[in-house]
């Protein structure tokens, strides 16, 4: 193409985003026939037919897929070229912001941040993404996730990554336990079945190092994908639980009929960060997010 139509390339990053012509459509505030005819284009440019039905789902092509980080990077430059010259108005923006991200900073943060951005970035729209079976700095890199929020890990030496706050572990349990009515000892706190918490449905954890340290061992009875399943399954059992501290924190304070106890088995402090490629750093509206959610985190007592 010797001039080729940009707004090509702003159809095809949200065909890429949404995997279908209807929600494309919608976030181009077009007709599902007109963003069909767009496709169509897309396709007689690139010389590939980018998208395939595949069910009732259209399937991107290798191509297509490999053309995904090229174009969400040569959106990012575009949107600061224009920015770069006047005053950045986020009151206007519509920003949509993939975040993949703890359930602990959404059940700490979550509201606080909603408040900040009603007030300050009303158009914008977060939208939390599950763990999947991509790695997470390839998540960051092809801009499937604009914002990592997790445990401090290993990234790829281009990642941003800045610290947000620490975080211990404690036991759970429903109010009225038998573990309350002697101190909790190693031995008793293993001598209990338990919940784990996993996304990937793994059986162990950090508890089960610090326990093998000593000697002990423990039951698993039930696992699940998240924190919320496992505190309410909490009510009517005598399963125990590890939770970070500022959640079990936060279920006592929604009401849950729940006692914290320390662990007897020592672990380690949790350090929770945010990473972001380096191609946002300069980018407006996501460097409100990140210095947003960094004051939040900042502005909150998380201490015992």
């Amino acid at each position: 193409m010797a001039r080729p139509d940009l707004n090509l390339l702003l159809a095809l990053d949200a065909l890429l985003e949404e995997g279908s012509v209807v929600g494309a459509a919608r976030r181009m505030h077009l007709s599902p026939p007109a963003m069909s005819r767009t496709l169509s284009r897309i396709r007689d440019a690139l010389g590939d037919p980018v998208f395939v039905q595949v069910g009732r789902k259209l399937v991107p092509t290798p191509k297509a897929l490999a053309m995904r980080e090229q174009v969400r990077i040569a959106l990012d430059h575009a949107a600061q070229v224009f920015a770069s010259d006047a005053a950045v108005d986020l009151a206007s923006m519509d920003r949509r912001f993939n975040v993949r991200a703890t359930d602990e900073f959404v059940s700490i943060h979550l509201g606080r941040l909603l408040d900040a951005m009603a007030k300050e970035m009303p158009r914008a729209m977060l939208r939390f993404s599950p763990e999947g079976d991509d790695i997470d700095e390839e998540a960051l890199r092809s801009g499937r996730i604009d914002l990592f929020i997790s445990a401090s890990r290993t990234l790829g030496a281009e990642i941003r990554v800045q610290s947000l706050f620490t975080t211990t572990f404690v036991g759970v349990a429903r109010a009225g336990h038998p573990i309350f009515d002697e101190e909790i000892t190693a031995a008793r706190f293993a001598r209990w079945e338990h919940i784990h918490v996993s996304r990937r449905g793994k059986d162990s954890g950090p508890v089960d190092d610090a326990l093998q340290a000593q000697g002990l061992r423990r039951h698993v009875a039930l696992v699940v994908p998240n924190p919320y399943t496992a505190l309410f399954a909490l009510q009517d059992s005598d399963l125990l639980l590890s939770l970070p501290r500022h959640m079990a924190r936060t279920a006592q304070a929604a009401g849950l009929r729940l006692r914290v106890f320390e662990l007897p088995a020592p672990m380690e402090t949790v350090l929770l960060t945010q990473a972001w490629h380096p191609r946002l750093d300069s980018d407006p509206a996501h460097r409100w997010l990140r210095q947003t959610i960094h004051a939040l985190c900042c502005a909150i007592d998380l201490h015992p």
